[in-house]
């Protein structure tokens, strides 16, 4: 089903690609929020005189400020508009980074980073909410795969940056460069993009409506089946993000350089399949390619899980089906998104928010449970990686025999 929304899509291709630009590059802000202080950590705890394991909190409250704020924002987006919704969020993510860059103690440190984490869910909820309001089911896969190349390339450039500034200016310096990046994108949006949320289609919903709103959206069972099976590849990978340092230094002494070029080609793997997934979509519908590829991920993850048992294939054993695994989520997250969020363009903010809580709430515990059940070997990352696979194929196919009737269903 499209709406009138839809139809107003950016059909001359310099106006889709700039869309796409400053659509990626604010997804990419969460990612580069992240990554780019990860080579600091140590540095950090020292200047600050502090442990270690009180600096970590700094990037645990990141993830809970992550999955907590994308609720608000998501209303907030269907009352008043994706752009002022943008302006207050990118607005409040310079004044943390500023704050974090000026900080004086570890504790000044986690607060100013869970106001980073709030401020940085806008450029994470609203742009799936803007492709939704211009695109229908099969053009929102296009540019969602758009978005992961641009969002893809995070991983591999922010630990690069993040390592030069610490070597030049000091650790300080990483969190002005996120303020930077935030006004440079934050004037991007002012200038170069156009509200797609018109004023006849904004909610001015009570507390209590929004309420009803998740309620609705969490009881939709077409809706849920979609979200669970994203969400469940997407904690994989941040158990792979949480638990591969130890699993490539410690166990398999892949030196700190190395495992950064390691790391790398892993999110080579999802831009190309994301890419792959672009021209998949003109060709196919999103449905059929999660057929396709939810299996995939599925052996991938039981072949991890069987090497890191039995040790069969060393390293190798461990990087192909981790790969593999790891490129799935370029398919993925697209089309199970675009599934998703299609039914529900009258709620798109809630809509994406809800969607982004639920991943970040699953990913952080995922990567909880690769740490709590550490010993020593590649299991708890693979067992955590392979419940991940197992789960979202389950939910995904049994999910879609219960709703293949449902009214969402009928709605698609």
């Amino acid at each position: 089903m499209v709406d009138a929304a839809a139809s107003a899509r950016p059909d001359d291709g310099a106006a889709y690609y700039r869309l796409a630009l400053i659509l990626g590059a604010l997804t990419a802000m969460g990612p580069l929020a992240i990554d780019t202080y990860l080579p600091a950590l140590p540095t950090i705890a020292r200047e600050l005189h502090t442990t270690a394991a009180l600096v970590q909190v700094s990037l645990s409250v990141y993830f809970v400020g992550i999955a907590l704020g994308q609720a608000l924002y998501g209303p907030l987006s269907d009352r008043i508009g994706r752009k002022p919704a943008l302006y207050l969020g990118l607005t409040m993510f310079v004044t943390a980074s500023v704050g974090c860059a000026m900080s004086t103690s570890v504790y000044l440190l986690i607060a100013f980073r869970f106001l980073q984490a709030l401020g940085g869910c806008s450029p994470l909820v609203i742009p799936r909410a803007i492709v939704r309001d211009h695109f229908d089911q099969r053009e929102s896969v296009r540019m969602l795969s758009v978005l992961m190349l641009v969002m893809g390339l995070a991983p591999i450039l922010a630990p690069l940056v993040g390592g030069q500034l610490l070597t030049r200016f000091g650790w300080r310096s990483i969190f002005w460069f996120h303020a930077i990046y935030a006004v440079v994108w934050l004037a991007a949006v002012v200038i170069g993009l156009q509200e797609s949320l018109s004023t006849a289609r904004r909610r001015q919903q009570r507390v209590s409506a929004i309420l009803a709103t998740y309620g609705s959206l969490l009881t939709d069972r077409a809706f849920m089946s979609q979200v669970l099976t994203g969400a469940l590849i997407f904690a994989g990978l941040l158990a792979y993000i949480s638990g591969s340092a130890f699993v490539f230094i410690e166990l398999f002494h892949v030196s700190p350089q190395h495992f950064g070029l390691y790391f790398g080609v892993n999110a080579i793997g999802i831009i190309s399949a994301s890419q792959l997934n672009r021209w998949l979509a003109q060709r196919t519908d999103a449905a059929a390619i999660l057929r396709r590829v939810l299996p995939v991920s599925l052996v991938a993850s039981l072949a991890l899980l069987a090497d890191a048992w039995s040790g069969f294939g060393g390293f190798a054993g461990i990087l192909v089906p981790l790969f593999i695994y790891i490129a799935t989520h370029g398919f993925v997250m697209p089309n199970t998104t675009a599934l998703a969020m299609a039914p529900h363009g009258a709620v798109a903010g809630s809509a994406s928010a809800l969607l982004g809580s639920i991943q970040f709430i699953l990913g952080a515990l995922a990567g909880s449970l690769v740490g709590a059940a550490s010993n020593g070997t590649a299991v708890p990352l693979a067992a955590v990686i392979a419940a991940c696979g197992v789960g979202a194929f389950l939910i995904h196919f049994v999910g879609t025999l219960v709703v293949i009737r449902s009214p969402a269903a009928d709605m698609q």
